[in-house]
């Protein structure tokens, strides 16, 4: 097992040295120039080159490319170039947003997605199976903004049970804190619940029209465990493999989300940073989830080994 992470870990280095040069140079080809937009009306030149000397503009790409990378290895993201300060600083404000988002919503989607499968896959051909099945396209269909701003009318606006907006850190107060981030997260978990489920359903059928399940059931053993113990834990493979680039997905994708509810995440500040041509910022937001999906990599690489022994001596 730890020579396998070990290898994992091996080959996540050039691939996170190639994703660090794809963002640095594809962000580079992006129209606009942030040096004007800093400088204010006047332009005058004088500022302008200062602000590109300051910046490192006027250096050659390779050798801003390798400048960057250095400071980035010393934990150094830069400095944004829109409101001058540390790239570090600014995910460090927003991320923990996200990640508690993000956390509520993988929750809310396997509590509900995979027990939604299995339950399918068992009652294959009866109204059961068509319900979820109704669930999973209905999820899968509905566009989050449209289901945000229902839920904020509803729940909010009318029964008046949560807040319709914004954001309290779980320091200030953690009760608040999950109330204000109740509503987005269902609106996160629905659309990813849904894929879980449909995942599930089609790798317990699988599972059990095995020959291992038929010799469990001849043998006599509670159809419960069948299904939970046998079928079940060797259907976990492709669960944990979606899981985790979902989990991925919604710490770089909850941007309409978190724009829906006023809540000041990761993905709010990536894309104000695309628009303002922020490229400290872009290239420390990117680099961060193109890391974290790496480490999501290793985590399911990780799981797989805990779920199938079979894979302990690799």
């Amino acid at each position: 097992m730890f020579r396998l992470i070990v290898r994992r870990m091996i080959v996540a280095i050039p691939t996170l040295i190639l994703v660090s040069m794809m963002i640095f140079g594809l962000q580079k080809i992006l129209p606009g120039d942030p040096v004007l937009a800093m400088a204010g009306e006047e332009r005058d030149p004088a500022v302008l080159n200062y602000l590109r000397d300051k910046y490192h503009l006027n250096d050659p790409l390779p050798q801003q490319y390798f400048a960057w990378v250095t400071r980035v290895a010393h934990g150094d993201l830069g400095i944004s170039l829109r409101t001058d300060i540390p790239v570090t600083t600014l995910i460090g404000q927003k991320l923990p947003v996200t990640l508690q988002l993000s956390a509520m919503a993988m929750f809310f989607a396997i509590a509900t997605g995979i027990p939604l499968g299995i339950l399918a896959a068992v009652k294959r051909g009866t109204a059961v199976e068509f319900g979820t099945n109704l669930f999973a396209l209905s999820g899968m269909s509905i566009p989050s903004f449209w289901l945000g701003i229902l839920l904020i009318m509803l729940v909010a606006v009318r029964w008046r049970l949560l807040p319709s907006s914004g954001f309290v850190p779980p320091t200030q107060d953690i009760w608040l804190s999950l109330k204000t981030s109740l509503l987005p997260a269902i609106v996160l978990a629905t659309v990813i619940s849904a894929y879980l489920m449909r995942h599930t359903r089609s790798a317990m059928l699988e599972a059990l029209g095995t020959d291992y399940v038929r010799t469990a059931r001849a043998k006599g053993v509670p159809e419960w465990w069948v299904v939970l113990r046998h079928a079940l834990r060797n259907a976990l493979m492709p669960i944990v493999t979606l899981a985790t680039i979902l989990f991925g997905e919604l710490l770089a994708g909850a941007v309409l989300t978190e724009q829906i509810f006023g809540i000041p995440g990761f993905g709010k500040l990536l894309v104000d940073a695309v628009f303002t041509r922020d490229y400290a910022v872009v290239q420390g937001v990117v680099l961060c989830v193109a890391a974290g999906f790496i480490t999501l990599t290793l985590l399911a690489d990780v799981l797989y080994i805990l779920v199938n022994p079979r894979l302990r001596s690799a």
